[in-house]
């Protein structure tokens, strides 16, 4: 292979894996280059802007993580979207061009046929059927800015404790000794 470089790559195109869409549903097909921030924006507009009640993200291969970015974004801005998620594989063609061809023959190519993880997740405002496989419900509101850890925006709250008078620290004395007080060194002492 080390004489070919790849010159196309394309992906063979496959229905999504949710009966009963509505024709006009919006596919955010996502890309290893994609800018989250261009997905989001466009996505979100098409639910808050025009109503949408679903939208379904797709990506395959190394757009896979940045997929399910978007989906754990927009589920977080928007709030109480029921969720169902497909993972299957898709098949992405690669054509190869020979860079070394032979001097009497015409250039040759090469077509690796590929099969590559790939995930379509449906975000709904509507109910869907809790009895699908992939399918997760809305995540319980929370106060504003606050997860489900229990962090803020501002940072993590903790409950300490209330302090125990055994384990508050005693107060020391130092005892200076003679030898010293007499060189001029000064040590202090605290009360």
């Amino acid at each position: 292979m080390e004489n070919f470089r790849k010159v196309r790559t394309s992906e063979v195109e496959m229905p999504l894996p949710f009966p009963d869409l509505p024709p006009d549903v919006v596919e955010m097909k996502v890309k290893e280059g994609s800018k989250i921030r261009n997905l989001m924006n466009f996505a979100m507009a098409q639910m808050e802007l025009k109503g949408r009640r679903q939208i379904v993200f797709s990506g395959c291969g190394r757009a896979v993580t940045k997929t399910i970015t978007c989906v754990e974004i927009m589920k977080r801005k928007l709030g109480g979207l029921h969720q169902v998620t497909k993972v299957r594989y898709k098949t992405v063609l690669e054509v190869w061009e020979n860079q070394d061809p032979p001097p009497a023959g015409p250039t040759q190519n090469l077509t690796v046929h590929k099969n590559v993880p790939s995930i379509c997740i449906l975000l709904s405002r509507d109910p869907l059927n809790p009895n699908q496989t992939g399918y997760q419900p809305p995540e319980p509101r929370h106060e504003v800015g606050e997860d489900t850890l229990g962090s803020s925006t501002n940072g993590l709250k903790r409950l300490l404790p209330p302090p125990c008078e055994e384990l508050l620290p005693k107060k020391l004395q130092v005892q200076v000794s003679d030898s010293l007080r007499g060189t001029g060194t000064t040590a202090g002492q605290q009360d």
